[in-house]
């Protein structure tokens, strides 16, 4: 399971951060967005590592099973 981290900015805008990815920060209106697209953001960056076989946090190793 991956953990995100979201916090409201001074000018109202919600950051979040899959702290397991590091560089995974995206920003919304909401913190529903913020929320989405940092998970989206580190699923490209772990499927972006598993394509190049580099290693993968050990909280994502069971996002994926094989077929």
């Amino acid at each position: 399971m991956l953990t995100i981290e979201v916090e409201q900015e001074d000018d109202g805008r919600w950051i979040a951060e899959v702290t397991a990815v590091p560089g995974t920060l995206a920003y919304g209106t909401t913190e529903a967005e913020a929320r989405a697209r940092a998970a989206a953001l580190a699923l490209r960056v772990i499927a972006d590592r598993m394509d190049n076989d580099e290693p993968v946090p050990a909280e994502a190793r069971g996002l994926f099973a094989p077929a």
